[in-house]
């Protein structure tokens, strides 16, 4: 009999319960206590729906990261927390965000806030991990009370389980030395705490532990290789099972080392990797299980069970009950429930399923394997007809905007001049100070903006209203800028719920969920809109709002756009096409709304690209492509302007000096990216590039609560005038400030000017 399991499930809750939960914690509207109960009533839920699995995954619930909490299974703590002497959760809202709640950190003058650990893209998600830290005198030390916690509740249900953990050389692959160090120096005693661990948790009647190690669809050097092979030879004299986990892409030239480590099951993505599993059971000791991804984690389109069937029955013949089926990767990143959507388009639901109806469809597999087809005929028959009507739909396919991707030529990817040209342009019209300072876009999304949000969706308030609140918190927003002494304004977003979603409803294509939330890092979530088919842009999306904004002052400002590339990786993207070909439907409808705000007189338009870096396929050698096409994109976004009109990039939360001359290559007038948490690390690369454009290195970390001081944010500028020209140089956080405070943006923002006015003091000396 077929085996199934789970790799992993969304933590989150159908109704981002683990998200308010948080929140109030922080603010200090509700106890620790109140938060750990939700935390509870969440894992068994979520147990309660992966019951119809053979076995469910136990420590893939985490408060805020599960990354962090694995740092924190292993003791390995940053410095700076180590004396924290009060809740241990606590300790881990300050490496996560600099603090905790304002309770918990007022018991004792040491224990206030701290520079909270890096962040960073999770392979080629859009889910934040906090970083792993590493010194030459890191030393591990097992605390499992999490997983034997997680594990007692379980067992208190009923429920068969598999702990999941994060394998010991992925664990010091995503990591980051905070000295010259070496990470693979450390693997011998981290493989001790691993060793630890799993007697541990033997001794509590565990059968198998998952181990993940996604870094086995990299590309690894011979050390790297090396080392897993090291660490499963130690970890093999285990009295508990080991299914040691890969996903996100193919194994490729780590196949042969995955197949042949001495563990007893091997979980392969089967989405991404398909071509290998045939190869693999030629490789595979007779005696191991083979897990097979066989649903889509990372996508929210219905599986074609029947195809599955066809491709897995032979596989299935010949393993029997070694064959296991799961979805590809963790279900973190889709939402939880399909069926809490009832305002969706009933012909795109019928399309779509969610991380429930995965497991569901997980199971009529499942029983089609081992019971035959015949007893789960009316599913297939279902599941038939819906993979049919999408694949023949009009909705999905529109000839007229295919007709236009054929007219696309290589002019219109180039600005009228070079950048020394324009720049001097520009320079004559804006006439700024020297370090000219801005902000990334956004600003405080109030209980205003979201109760008239509430209000007009549920037909409470009328569009008049509507608007006339909006324009209210626009106005606050270009007043408090002009009070702070900013030099180039942004009209605040007020009416955006999502620099993604915003854009999506505006947009042909397109279709949105109710409750389609996923986790993007901590309490922060997502919707990604769904893109099903061809895209076509209307009409204008943004200008109106620009306009107002900029009536109201004499100062630049700039308007906000999301580009092509983040627009298409933020999305659950139709899977019926090559995305390239998504991105630049995309890349044509806003080009359109550029010519549009530059034609109102817009002369600053901000494009973001924060999504650029993690679309880049996990190996090296499959970038360029991808490259080529997305910063195509780009520049056929950006590049129909005026050379006075200054165009903005923005990049977050990701490291890019390994494709840098190809982010010079966007010719972005101004790059903003984040810095302040990584200390001006991620501008090493100018070190050996010469960036020939502007940059605006982020000296504001606004995803930590903290207010930054202007001594710090100097400093920091200070790094970065070091490697470029002080003249190229902005003064910017290093994102938006939607999930912030106006109590905690005024005061860092005030700070921010003053740190640009001591740089301008220090360049006149």
């Amino acid at each position: 009999m077929i085996t199934t399991h789970n790799l992993g499930f969304p933590r989150i809750g159908a109704q981002r319960e683990l998200k308010f939960a948080l929140e109030a914690y922080w603010k200090g509207q509700s106890s620790l206590d109140t938060l750990k109960q939700v935390g509870k009533d969440l894992r068994q839920q979520h147990w309660q729906l992966q019951s119809v699995l053979d076995l469910a995954p136990v420590g893939d619930f985490a408060f805020y990261d599960q990354v962090l909490d694995m740092s924190f299974t292993l003791g390995n703590l940053p410095v700076r927390v180590q004396d924290f002497h009060g809740d241990p959760l606590d300790n881990y809202f300050r490496v996560a965000r600099g603090r905790s709640a304002e309770s918990a950190e007022a018991h004792a003058q040491c224990c206030g806030g701290v520079a909270a650990g890096e962040m960073t893209k999770w392979f080629d998600t859009n889910y934040h991990y906090i970083v792993p830290e590493f010194t030459a005198n890191t030393h591990f030390k097992l605390d499992a009370s999490r997983l034997l916690a997680q594990l007692a509740e379980a067992k208190t249900l009923g429920v068969q389980t598999k702990p999941v953990i994060i394998g010991p050389v992925t664990y010091l692959a995503i990591g980051k030395a905070k000295d010259d160090s070496d990470r693979l120096a450390l693997l011998p005693q981290l493989l001790n705490v691993y060793a630890e661990l799993l007697e541990t948790l033997a001794q509590q009647g565990v059968a198998w532990v998952q181990v993940d190690e996604p870094v086995l669809v990299t590309e690894l050097t011979p050390e790297w290789q090396h080392a897993v092979n090291l660490a499963y030879h130690q970890l093999k004299s285990s009295r508990v099972k080991l299914l040691l986990a890969t996903y996100f892409g193919p194994l490729a030239d780590n196949q042969y080392l995955a197949a042949n480590l001495p563990v007893a099951g091997l979980h392969i993505d089967a989405i991404n990797a398909r071509h290998e599993i045939v190869p693999l059971l030629a490789m595979l000791p007779a005696h191991k299980v083979l897990s097979l991804g066989v649903i889509n984690g990372r996508n929210i389109w219905k599986t074609d069970l029947n195809a599955t069937l066809d491709w897995l029955a032979p596989i299935a013949e010949r393993l029997g009950d070694r064959l296991w089926l799961a979805p590809s990767c963790s279900l973190l990143h889709v939402p939880v429930d399909l069926d809490s959507e009832l305002k969706l388009d009933s012909e795109i639901k019928s399309w779509l399923a969610f991380a429930k109806q995965k497991l569901e469809e997980l199971q009529v597999l499942a029983t089609a394997l081992n019971h035959g087809r015949e007893a789960v005929k009316v599913a297939l028959a279902v599941n038939q007809v819906a993979i049919e009507a999408r694949r023949l739909s009009k909705r999905v396919h529109n000839p007229a905007v295919k007709a236009v991707l054929q007219t696309l030529t290589p002019q219109l990817r180039q600005r009228q001049n070079v950048y020394t040209q324009r720049a001097a342009k520009q320079a004559a019209l804006f006439n700024l100070p020297k370090f000219p300072t801005t902000t990334i876009g956004s600003f405080p999304q109030t209980a205003e903006i979201r109760q008239a949000r509430r209000q007009f969706k549920a037909g409470e308030l009328d569009q008049a209203g509507y608007q006339a609140v909006m324009k209210a918190e626009i106005a606050r927003s270009v007043r408090e800028q002009e009070a702070l002494g900013l030099d180039v304004l942004v009209h605040g977003e007020a009416e955006r719920n999502d620099m993604v979603e915003y854009f999506g409803e505006q947009l042909e294509g397109y279709a949105f969920s109710q409750f389609g939330w996923v986790q993007s890092y901590g309490s922060r979530c997502v919707k990604p809109p769904i893109l099903f088919g061809d895209i076509s842009r209307p009409q204008a999306m943004t200008v109106q709002w620009i306009e107002y904004a900029q009536s109201l002052t004499s100062k630049p400002m700039k308007g906000m756009l999301t580009g092509p590339v983040t627009m298409l990786n933020w999305s659950f993207v139709r899977d019926d096409q090559p995305r390239e070909v998504s991105c630049y439907q995309l890349a044509l409808a806003i080009r359109q709304e550029v010519l549009d705000l530059e034609k109102a007189g817009i002369r600053i338009i901000q494009i973001d690209e924060a999504a650029l870096r993690e679309g880049l396929p996990l190996r090296k050698s499959d970038w360029k492509k991808y490259l080529q096409w997305a910063v195509a994109s780009f520049r056929i976004t950006a590049n129909g302007v005026a050379d006075e009109t200054q165009i903005h990039t923005h990049m977050c939360y990701s490291e890019f000096n390994d494709i840098i001359a190809e982010i010079a290559d966007m010719d972005a007038d101004v790059i903003t990216i984040e810095t302040s948490r990584s200390d001006m690390e991620l501008l090493d690369a100018f070190d050996d590039f010469n960036y020939p454009n502007e940059i605006g290195p982020g000296v504001y970390d606004i995803h930590s609560p903290n207010i930054p001081e202007p001594e710090r944010m100097v400093a920091l500028m200070q790094k970065a005038a070091a490697r470029i020209p002080a003249e190229r140089l902005w003064v910017n956080p290093d994102c938006g400030l939607k999930t912030r405070q106006w109590a905690e943006v005024i005061p860092a923002l005030r700070n921010m000017v003053s740190a640009a006015q001591q740089l301008r003091a220090q360049a006149a000396l």
